[in-house]
């Protein structure tokens, strides 16, 4: 693979240099460009595909948000006179792009947030801001197929993305990774937990219980101010 021809910051194709000229990667973008030529719609759009590393360079992580694939459904959104179809899916964990409502379990990370903290929920799903403040917000799945859920869970992005976090794990110190569900918590081992701080919750779908209630982000908080970090979680 040319790395010159993934959009990614120079500062991640450095980190994740070897995955990146793999042959395992070749053959993701292979079939997810297959799909394309096929006339198959997929999420997020392609030119989000890679938008959480776009709009968090490794050296300003501070926190990772580990969901599992993303959204594979669309909006009817009122524009004047016009109905459009708004993906949900954005290239952030658990965001939706403006003006879109937040989905069910981002509803329940803003209660959480609303419980704990001085936060107030928006309207609006669109996670944009804590992605500049140094929130990583990963998928473990880059791409689905639009109405689809769970379609390219075999295209091999998991490898991908576990390189992502054991490297951030083995390069850079002080990271809270929030790992909310069995499938995130499972990642743990990724992590070196004696230069990192691990925390584990339900996940925040409504189908489970516990997440509201978890604390995941008082924790979270005290652990970078210990640092002299923080995080504005305020959107």
């Amino acid at each position: 693979m040319n790395l010159d021809s993934i959009k990614l910051p120079q500062e991640w194709k450095e980190l994740l240099k070897d995955d990146l000229q793999s042959q395992y990667f070749e053959n993701i973008t292979k079939a997810y460009r297959a799909q394309l030529q096929s006339g198959k719609i997929l999420y997020p759009p392609p030119r989000l595909l890679f938008h959480a590393f776009n709009a968090t360079l490794p050296q300003d992580v501070r926190v990772v948000i580990l969901g599992q694939d993303p959204y594979h459904g669309s909006v009817a959104v009122r524009d004047g006179d016009i109905i459009v179809q708004i993906p949900q899916a954005m290239g952030l964990s658990f965001s939706v792009p403006m003006p879109l409502p937040p989905p069910p379990s981002l509803k329940n990370i803003y209660a959480e947030l609303a419980r704990t903290m001085d936060f107030v929920p928006p309207t609006h799903g669109d996670l944009s801001a804590w992605a500049k403040r140094g929130v990583l917000l990963l998928n473990s799945i880059l791409s689905v197929q639009a109405n689809n859920p769970a379609s390219h869970k075999n295209l091999g992005w998991q490898r991908f993305s576990d390189a992502v976090i054991a490297k951030l794990s083995a390069q850079y110190t002080g990271i809270v990774f929030l790992l909310w569900g069995n499938y995130a918590k499972a990642k743990a081992t990724l992590i070196d937990s004696a230069k990192h701080c691990v925390i584990t919750a339900p996940h925040p779908s409504p189908l489970a219980k516990g997440f509201v209630g978890s604390d995941c982000f008082v924790k979270a908080d005290a652990y970078l101010k210990a640092q002299g970090k923080s995080i504005d979680w305020s959107l």
